[in-house]
Protein backbone atom coordinates (compact mmCIF):
# COMPACT_ATOMS: atom_id res chain seq x y z
CA UNK A 1 0.00 0.00 0.00
CA UNK A 2 1.08 3.51 -0.79
CA UNK A 3 1.82 5.28 2.18
CA UNK A 4 0.19 8.45 0.75
CA UNK A 5 -3.08 6.82 0.38
CA UNK A 6 -2.46 4.96 4.19
CA UNK A 7 -5.17 6.49 6.67
CA UNK A 8 -4.06 5.99 9.97
CA UNK A 9 -6.35 5.79 13.35
CA UNK A 10 -3.82 7.39 15.87
CA UNK A 11 -5.39 6.95 19.67
CA UNK A 12 -3.42 8.59 22.27
CA UNK A 13 -4.73 9.91 25.67
CA UNK A 14 -1.63 11.98 25.85
CA UNK A 15 -2.47 15.43 23.77
CA UNK A 16 1.05 16.67 23.86
CA UNK A 17 2.61 13.25 22.68
CA UNK A 18 -0.37 12.67 20.47
CA UNK A 19 0.20 15.72 18.72
CA UNK A 20 3.91 15.18 18.06
CA UNK A 21 3.26 11.55 16.81
CA UNK A 22 0.29 12.62 14.46
CA UNK A 23 2.50 15.77 12.93
CA UNK A 24 5.62 13.33 12.34
CA UNK A 25 3.27 10.71 10.87
CA UNK A 26 1.91 13.37 8.53
CA UNK A 27 5.37 14.45 7.98
CA UNK A 28 6.44 11.05 6.52
CA UNK A 29 2.76 11.42 4.26
CA UNK A 30 0.90 9.30 6.44
CA UNK A 31 -3.01 10.68 6.90
CA UNK A 32 -3.51 10.62 10.57
CA UNK A 33 -6.69 10.93 12.34
CA UNK A 34 -5.66 12.07 16.62
CA UNK A 35 -7.71 10.63 19.43
CA UNK A 36 -7.55 11.34 22.53
CA UNK A 37 -10.18 8.68 23.95
CA UNK A 38 -11.29 5.35 23.29
CA UNK A 39 -14.60 5.90 22.67
CA UNK A 40 -13.67 8.64 20.68
CA UNK A 41 -11.74 6.26 18.50
CA UNK A 42 -14.78 4.08 18.27
CA UNK A 43 -16.76 6.70 16.93
CA UNK A 44 -14.16 8.16 14.27
CA UNK A 45 -13.81 4.02 13.59
CA UNK A 46 -17.59 4.26 12.27
CA UNK A 47 -17.07 7.21 10.66
CA UNK A 48 -14.59 6.62 8.36
CA UNK A 49 -12.30 4.12 6.51
CA UNK A 50 -8.97 3.52 7.96
CA UNK A 51 -6.11 1.39 7.04
CA UNK A 52 -4.16 1.10 10.23
CA UNK A 53 -5.06 1.73 14.07
CA UNK A 54 -2.08 3.03 16.57
CA UNK A 55 -4.13 2.41 19.68
CA UNK A 56 -2.55 3.30 23.66
CA UNK A 57 -3.41 0.62 26.09
CA UNK A 58 -3.76 3.30 28.59
CA UNK A 59 -6.94 5.98 27.72
CA UNK A 60 -9.67 7.14 29.82
CA UNK A 61 -13.41 5.89 28.27
CA UNK A 62 -12.22 3.03 26.72
CA UNK A 63 -8.59 1.36 26.93
CA UNK A 64 -7.15 0.50 23.61
CA UNK A 65 -7.56 -3.15 24.55
CA UNK A 66 -11.57 -2.42 24.34
CA UNK A 67 -11.03 -0.46 21.18
CA UNK A 68 -9.21 -3.38 19.67
CA UNK A 69 -11.84 -5.64 20.87
CA UNK A 70 -14.77 -3.49 19.26
CA UNK A 71 -12.62 -2.81 15.87
CA UNK A 72 -12.00 -6.66 15.11
CA UNK A 73 -15.94 -7.75 16.03
CA UNK A 74 -16.24 -5.32 12.19
CA UNK A 75 -12.77 -5.88 10.42
CA UNK A 76 -10.98 -8.59 11.35
CA UNK A 77 -7.86 -7.80 8.91
CA UNK A 78 -7.51 -4.39 9.57
CA UNK A 79 -3.35 -3.70 11.14
CA UNK A 80 -3.00 -2.82 14.81
CA UNK A 81 0.01 -1.18 16.62
CA UNK A 82 -0.64 -1.23 20.41
CA UNK A 83 1.31 1.70 22.24
CA UNK A 84 2.24 1.66 25.67
CA UNK A 85 3.97 2.26 28.94
CA UNK A 86 2.90 -1.43 30.31
CA UNK A 87 5.77 -3.93 30.11
CA UNK A 88 4.40 -7.19 31.84
CA UNK A 89 4.50 -10.03 29.87
CA UNK A 90 0.84 -10.76 30.50
CA UNK A 91 -0.13 -7.35 28.93
CA UNK A 92 1.70 -8.31 25.44
CA UNK A 93 -0.26 -11.73 25.79
CA UNK A 94 -3.40 -10.10 26.33
CA UNK A 95 -2.74 -7.56 23.31
CA UNK A 96 -1.70 -10.30 20.91
CA UNK A 97 -4.43 -12.52 21.70
CA UNK A 98 -7.03 -9.76 20.80
CA UNK A 99 -5.51 -9.42 17.52
CA UNK A 100 -2.68 -7.35 17.56
CA UNK A 101 -0.05 -6.73 14.92
CA UNK A 102 2.55 -5.31 17.41
CA UNK A 103 3.49 -4.20 20.49
CA UNK A 104 5.72 -0.75 21.08
CA UNK A 105 7.07 0.33 24.59
CA UNK A 106 7.05 3.58 25.65
CA UNK A 107 9.67 4.92 25.62
CA UNK A 108 9.99 4.58 21.81
CA UNK A 109 11.73 6.46 18.68
CA UNK A 110 10.28 7.54 16.49
CA UNK A 111 12.15 5.82 13.78
CA UNK A 112 11.20 2.64 15.53
CA UNK A 113 7.56 3.18 14.97
CA UNK A 114 7.74 4.00 11.53
CA UNK A 115 9.77 0.82 10.83
CA UNK A 116 7.40 -1.17 13.08
CA UNK A 117 4.51 0.36 10.77
CA UNK A 118 6.09 -0.33 7.63
CA UNK A 119 6.95 -3.89 8.20
CA UNK A 120 3.08 -4.75 9.30
CA UNK A 121 1.69 -2.96 6.08
CA UNK A 122 4.39 -5.11 3.93
CA UNK A 123 3.42 -7.74 5.20
CA UNK A 124 -0.20 -7.26 5.16
CA UNK A 125 -0.59 -6.07 1.99
CA UNK A 126 1.29 -8.46 -0.14
CA UNK A 127 -1.53 -11.24 0.76
CA UNK A 128 -4.39 -8.33 -0.28
CA UNK A 129 -2.11 -7.64 -3.63
CA UNK A 130 -2.14 -10.85 -4.90
CA UNK A 131 -5.85 -11.66 -3.69
CA UNK A 132 -6.40 -8.25 -6.25
CA UNK A 133 -4.12 -9.54 -8.78
CA UNK A 134 -6.09 -13.29 -8.94
CA UNK A 135 -9.07 -10.98 -9.45
CA UNK A 136 -8.44 -9.30 -12.98
CA UNK A 137 -8.77 -11.21 -15.76
CA UNK A 138 -7.77 -10.82 -19.23
CA UNK A 139 -11.15 -11.51 -21.80
CA UNK A 140 -9.52 -10.97 -25.52
CA UNK A 141 -9.12 -7.49 -25.77
CA UNK A 142 -10.75 -6.53 -22.28
CA UNK A 143 -9.37 -6.71 -18.95
CA UNK A 144 -12.43 -7.52 -16.20
CA UNK A 145 -11.24 -6.31 -12.48
CA UNK A 146 -13.62 -8.34 -10.25
CA UNK A 147 -13.26 -6.66 -7.69
CA UNK A 148 -13.29 -2.95 -8.98
CA UNK A 149 -16.65 -4.63 -11.27
CA UNK A 150 -14.95 -3.11 -14.39
CA UNK A 151 -14.86 -4.30 -17.84
CA UNK A 152 -12.01 -2.19 -19.78
CA UNK A 153 -11.80 -2.56 -23.74
CA UNK A 154 -9.94 -0.37 -25.85
CA UNK A 155 -12.67 1.92 -26.07
CA UNK A 156 -14.58 2.42 -22.61
CA UNK A 157 -15.31 1.20 -19.56
CA UNK A 158 -17.59 -0.79 -18.44
CA UNK A 159 -19.30 -0.99 -15.04
CA UNK A 160 -21.09 -4.26 -14.21
CA UNK A 161 -23.26 -5.36 -11.29
CA UNK A 162 -22.47 -7.40 -8.86
CA UNK A 163 -24.27 -10.63 -10.74
CA UNK A 164 -23.14 -9.49 -13.46
CA UNK A 165 -19.46 -9.44 -12.30
CA UNK A 166 -19.88 -12.99 -10.32
CA UNK A 167 -21.22 -14.37 -13.24
CA UNK A 168 -18.24 -13.26 -15.34
CA UNK A 169 -16.13 -14.42 -13.15
CA UNK A 170 -17.48 -17.72 -12.78
CA UNK A 171 -17.50 -17.60 -16.45
CA UNK A 172 -13.54 -16.76 -16.92
CA UNK A 173 -12.71 -19.82 -14.59
CA UNK A 174 -13.98 -22.01 -16.57
CA UNK A 175 -12.91 -20.03 -19.87
CA UNK A 176 -13.25 -22.73 -23.01
CA UNK A 177 -15.12 -25.25 -20.35
CA UNK A 178 -18.81 -25.69 -20.27
CA UNK A 179 -20.34 -23.99 -17.09
CA UNK A 180 -23.01 -26.04 -15.49
CA UNK A 181 -26.41 -24.15 -15.50
CA UNK A 182 -27.13 -25.39 -11.78
CA UNK A 183 -23.63 -24.39 -10.71
CA UNK A 184 -23.97 -20.96 -11.90
CA UNK A 185 -27.04 -20.39 -10.24
CA UNK A 186 -26.15 -22.15 -7.01
CA UNK A 187 -22.99 -19.99 -6.94
CA UNK A 188 -24.11 -17.07 -7.82
CA UNK A 189 -28.55 -17.09 -7.02
CA UNK A 190 -28.04 -19.21 -4.30
CA UNK A 191 -31.12 -20.81 -5.70
CA UNK A 192 -31.24 -22.75 -9.03
CA UNK A 193 -35.31 -21.77 -9.29
CA UNK A 194 -36.74 -21.20 -12.87
CA UNK A 195 -37.24 -17.71 -11.84
CA UNK A 196 -33.30 -17.67 -10.98
CA UNK A 197 -32.67 -19.18 -14.30
CA UNK A 198 -35.01 -16.92 -16.61
CA UNK A 199 -32.58 -14.12 -14.72
CA UNK A 200 -29.08 -15.65 -15.48
CA UNK A 201 -30.47 -16.15 -19.10
CA UNK A 202 -30.81 -11.68 -19.07
CA UNK A 203 -27.34 -11.48 -17.59
CA UNK A 204 -25.70 -13.54 -20.15
CA UNK A 205 -27.40 -11.71 -22.37
CA UNK A 206 -26.06 -8.28 -21.17
CA UNK A 207 -22.38 -10.08 -20.77
CA UNK A 208 -22.60 -11.02 -24.31
CA UNK A 209 -23.37 -7.57 -25.51
CA UNK A 210 -20.68 -5.98 -23.50
CA UNK A 211 -17.86 -9.01 -24.88
CA UNK A 212 -19.14 -8.21 -28.79
CA UNK A 213 -16.50 -5.79 -29.69
CA UNK A 214 -14.06 -8.60 -29.74
CA UNK A 215 -15.37 -11.20 -32.32
CA UNK A 216 -12.86 -13.41 -30.86
CA UNK A 217 -14.82 -13.92 -27.78
CA UNK A 218 -18.06 -15.96 -27.73
CA UNK A 219 -20.16 -16.65 -25.34
CA UNK A 220 -22.38 -19.60 -26.27
CA UNK A 221 -25.04 -21.36 -24.54
CA UNK A 222 -25.29 -25.22 -24.46
CA UNK A 223 -28.49 -26.38 -25.17
CA UNK A 224 -29.36 -28.20 -21.59
CA UNK A 225 -26.41 -28.19 -19.59
CA UNK A 226 -25.23 -24.49 -19.50
CA UNK A 227 -22.91 -21.56 -21.24
CA UNK A 228 -19.07 -21.65 -22.51
CA UNK A 229 -17.21 -18.72 -22.48
CA UNK A 230 -14.88 -19.25 -25.93
CA UNK A 231 -11.74 -16.98 -26.09
CA UNK A 232 -10.41 -17.81 -29.38
CA UNK A 233 -6.92 -16.50 -30.12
Amino acid sequence: MDKMQTRLLLAEDDRNLGNILKNYLEAKGYSTTLCVNGQEAIEAFSRKEFDFCILDIMMPVKDGFTVATEIRAVNKKIPILFLTAKTHQEDKLKGFEIGADDYITKPFSMEELILRLQAILRRTDEPAKAAANENIYTIGIYAFDYNRQTLISRNKEQKLTSKEAGLLRLLCTHANEVLDRSTALNEIWNDDSYFNARSMDVYIVKLRKYLKEDPRVELLNVHGVGFKLVMNT
